[in-house]
Order: C-alpha cells, then structure tokens, then sequence
C-alpha cells in the first residue's frame, strides 16, 4: 500500500468515524490521497465534472426521484392501497399482505426504498395500526422489509449507478430485477402468514369482492406507470432515462388534471425536496468517481484479480464470500456508497471466474437493500422511526424475522442464475 492510499483510508475512516457524511468523507479524503502523492488537486474537481456530465444515464436518478415524489405528494398512493385492501387484504394477516402488494406495486413506479417507506409506507403503517390487529412494531417493521423491493423491480436507482460502474445494460437488468422481486415478496407474505397465526391477529375487514371492479378502474391510470415505462424501454421506443423524464411527466399529469391532487404549492415542495435528494445522492457520486480514480491508480481491482488467478476459487464461493462482505458493510455504509466505491473493485474478478455481471448485479442490489434494514445503519429504520415516531428498538425487534427470509431469498438467487437471467435471454440477452 502506498503512502498516499494509506492517508486517504486514515482520513476517510476518521471522518466517517466521527459522524461526518460519507459523501464529504470521501472528497475530503481522495483529496489528501492527492496532496500527499504530489498530484494537481484539481484532478479531484475534474473527475467530478467529467464523471457527472458525460454520464446521460445518471438524468434518470433526478427524474425518478421526481416521479416517486409526485405520486406520494397527491392521491395516487392512497388510491392503489384501496386496490390491493381490496385484492388481498381478505386473507390472514391480510393488511401485512397489502403492505407487500403495495410495495410490489409502488416499486414498479418510484425505484427508491426511501420514497417507498416514506411516502405509502406511511400510511399502511396508520391503516394496520388503526385497525387495532397489528402492534406498532410490526407494522412498522414489515414496511420496512417490504420497501426493500423497491429498488429491485424496475425501475431502479441503484441499478442505474450499478449500469453506470459496470458498463452493463440497464435495461437487461431492469428485466434480471423482476423475478428476484416477486420472490422477495413471496418470502415476505409467507412469513406474514406465519407470523399472523402465530401471534393470532385477527383478520382484517373484507372489502366486497362487488367494488373491486370500481376500486380497479380507480387506481388503474397509476397502474398503467410500469407498463409505460417497460414498453417504452424494451419496445425501443426510450432509453431508460427518456423513460424516467415520461415517468415524472406522467405522474405530474395524472396528479395535476386526472386526479386533481397537486396544487402549484405542493409542486414546489415536492420539487424543492427532489432538488434536495438528488443533491445528495450526486455528492455521495461525486465523491466515488474521484475514490474510483484512486482505486484504478493504484490498480487495486488488477491485484486482487492477479491474487485470484492461482487460487482456483470456485464462482459461487467467491459470490457467497461477497455477499458476505456486502450484508456486513451494509451495516455501516449505505447503498449508494458500497455500489460506486467497493462493487467495481470484485467486477475485473467477477470476469476472470466467468461470472455473468447481470446477475451479479442483482444479487448485489438484493443484498444492498436487505442491508437497508440490518441494524446500526439501516437507513429504511431511520426513516420510518422519523415519520411515524414509532421507537428503533421495537422496528428492530420485529424485523429480524424478515431479515432471516429476505437471506435466504437472496441465498436462491446467488445458487439461481438462470431463474435472474430468463427473462432478459427471453428479450435476447446472450449471457
């Protein structure tokens, strides 16, 4: 190691110890990384610039962000929750399963955990607790397990910066994200079910099969989003990003003339609010592409790829041995960091043992998201404690059960490769 890399992992891991936001963190400390090795200070700047500008695929971020926050600010979450209270909330532990249905829905809109534990999630956790069958806590626990699909059924932001590191298509893994997604709500609801007879809650009141018709025509304009988006992109009508400008535009429209529930002021809020996430998100990728520039000068990802060579190491233990490596730093580091920082440096490996990088792909954002919810960091506990008040301690208690389905849902798609990729070799994928 030399002395400069030294300096820079010193000063990132004593910023980051003391609180400080990785984002500044990492800037901060490639920019000693670039004082003690003699280098112009200015490359740190430069890398920022030409990394964020050059990169069209990074406008879907912003645009994503934009339409998850519109459909939260007017009626379109409360409507497509009617619908699926409707559709199963008639079975045991039926709102923990309209919680996951919602989820599984709203996922294929907004691309985000956050916005999907935040805006939705919100009011499944009123709705349960009010219903008197449901503690606080576990409410609030499998709406924070459920928003994990959000990243993972397309769209997704994680799997956009993912595209952005690994030079693979988005849209092949938009599509590799669709069957870990649904698997990841079957594991959900089973647990619900076993949870719910378990503690005896009772079943929730059944809305007449007669409305669901209405309930259905109600909600189906916020319904038709995801089919927009993936026949936009897979009919080679829009790339991925021109997709994410027609989601936002779309969920502008049907929030301000169809349903009616966007007034000019709480676009602002809304707008303001998605300049303020984007932000953020942009620092933390600023920050990477110059921690990156550092990786590749000091030829790190070569290294560890030459190291590997004589071992023989048998693909599927290298993927368990990182997954590993992904649920501990999920503990202390958010997704976004460990996706543009430490996922490119095992990409030349992953090559080398002929590991197909669509599916590595998806099993990495499974296992970021899973990381959302693991303890002391996990961003999506924060977040619902933040908007419902509801105490960490009883989120964490009542989450691990979820935690333990949501490993071994992941565990089936790191021995599954086939199962992530059919879908995209259906539309021509050749790995």
């Amino acid at each position: 190691m030399s002395l400069a890399l030294a300096a820079c992992l010193l000063v990132l891991f004593l910023l980051a110890g003391i609180g400080m936001p990785v984002a500044y963190a990492l800037i901060l400390a490639a920019t000693a990384y670039l004082a003690v090795g003699g280098q112009d200070l200015a490359l740190a700047g430069e890398q920022i610039i030409q990394g964020l500008y050059d990169s069209f695929v990074l406008l879907a971020v912003p645009l994503f962000i934009v339409a998850a926050n519109i459909m939260n600010a007017g009626t379109i979450s409360e409507r497509l929750l009617k619908f699926c209270v409707a559709l199963v909330g008639r079975f045991k532990g039926g709102l923990g399963h309209v919680n996951v249905v919602a989820s599984l829905i709203f996922s294929g809109m907004s691309g985000s955990a956050v916005a999907d534990a935040a805006g939705i999630g919100k009011i499944i956790i009123e709705m349960m607790v009010k219903s008197g069958h449901y503690t606080r806590g576990y409410a609030a626990a499998i709406t924070a397990a459920s928003a994990t699909i959000g990243p993972i059924i397309p769209p997704s932001i994680p799997m956009v910066l993912y595209a952005l590191v690994s030079d693979t298509s988005i849209g092949f893994l938009f599509l590799a994200g669709i069957i870990p997604g649904l698997v990841m709500g079957v594991v959900l609801m089973a647990m619900n079910v076993i949870i719910a007879y378990r503690r005896g809650f009772e079943t929730d009141e059944v809305v007449p099969l007669s409305e669901l018709p209405q309930l259905t025509v109600r909600a189906f304009p916020a319904l038709l989003m995801p089919v927009i988006l993936l026949y936009g992109i897979y009919g080679g009508i829009t790339t991925p990003t021109e997709a994410a400008a027609v989601a936002a535009f779309y969920a502008l429209i049907l929030a301000s003339l169809f349903y009616r529930s966007l007034t000019w002021r709480s676009l602002y809020a809304v707008l303001a609010e998605s300049a303020r996430s984007s932000a953020a998100v942009g620092l933390v990728i600023g920050g990477a592409l110059i921690f990156n520039y550092i990786v590749a000068n000091e030829n790190i990802p070569g290294q560890m790829a030459g190291a590997l060579v004589g071992l023989e190491m048998d693909p599927v233990l290298f993927l368990l041995s990182i997954n590993v490596l992904f649920l501990l730093l999920g503990c202390f580091l958010d997704a976004t960091t460990i996706i543009l920082v430490i996922v490119p440096l095992f990409i030349p490996t992953c090559r080398l043992l002929g590991i197909d990088l669509i599916h590595f792909g998806v099993v990495a954002v499974v296992n970021m998201m899973i990381g959302l919810i693991t303890p002391p960091y996990g961003i999506l506990l924060f977040v619902i404690n933040a908007v419902t008040g509801i105490p960490l301690g009883e989120i964490i208690r009542n989450v691990l059960p979820f935690f333990v389905v949501l490993v071994g849902a992941l565990l089936i798609l790191i021995f599954s490769p086939d199962m992530v990729l059919w879908l995209p070799r259906i539309f021509g994928y050749q790995g």
